[in-house]
């Protein structure tokens, strides 16, 4: 098997859970657009908040949106009117009104979240700093958590502005990407430089996840 396969969705529907759960045999694609077009704007009003995932389920008339972020304040705003403008906004890009509800859930560990850090990383870079002491910091400070068995970071690009693009990776503890039951999050960023655009990769395994034994 080939070793550049997603971890995530190697894992769907075993260990990992669909970021989009619906049904819709008819209007699939149409769907698929739909969510795509959630996700960007929802990306492009709140990246700040530190966003870790975002969930939709949906049915023929109602949408549930599930947003994990390290720091909801910013998403909720005063009174809620940061929601109402999310809302506002993804109402425009579909061009419909949409019976929409946004849950906002505070994500405790941002420490060992993959996309977490990823997104860090590319802050950084694009602030000019040094690539490889930018992968030690955050992989120091991953592997510091007991829960945390590995931590993989990989950039690509124009690093540090050199004139060929490639790629550099640094790596701690274990990672077992070819086993199902391994929790692996993985999460890529990106970082728009001055010399263009840096890709990051961030693997950080966290255990084995095991079903519960049920009784007879």
């Amino acid at each position: 098997m080939a070793r550049k396969i997603n971890p995530t969705s190697y894992r769907l529907g075993i260990t990992k859970n669909w970021e989009s759960r619906w049904i819709s045999p008819k209007n699939a694609a149409a769907w698929l657009r739909e969510d795509e077009i959630i996700r960007t704007v929802i990306m492009a009003k709140i990246k700040t908040a530190g966003v870790a995932g975002i969930e939709i389920e949906r049915t023929a008339e109602r949408y549930k949106i599930y947003i994990k972020a390290s720091r909801p304040g910013l998403i909720i705003g005063r009174g809620g009117k940061g929601i109402e403008d999310l809302t506002k906004a993804i109402e425009k890009a579909l061009g419909r009104k949409l019976s929409l509800s946004l849950n906002v859930e505070e994500l405790k560990r941002t420490e060992i979240s993959a996309a977490v850090v990823a997104q860090n990383i590319a802050w950084d870079l694009e602030r000019r700093m040094k690539f490889r002491r930018v992968m030690k910091k955050y992989m120091e400070s991953v592997m510091q958590n007991p829960d945390v068995q590995g931590v993989k970071i990989a950039v690509g690009g124009r690093l540090d502005g050199a004139e060929i693009a490639r790629r550099e990776w640094l790596a701690d503890g274990k990672i077992a990407l070819q086993t199902l039951r391994s929790n692996v999050d993985y999460s890529p960023a990106t970082a728009f430089t001055t010399y263009g655009t840096i890709g990051i990769k961030v693997w950080i395994a966290k255990g084995e996840i095991f079903k519960e034994k049920r009784g007879r």
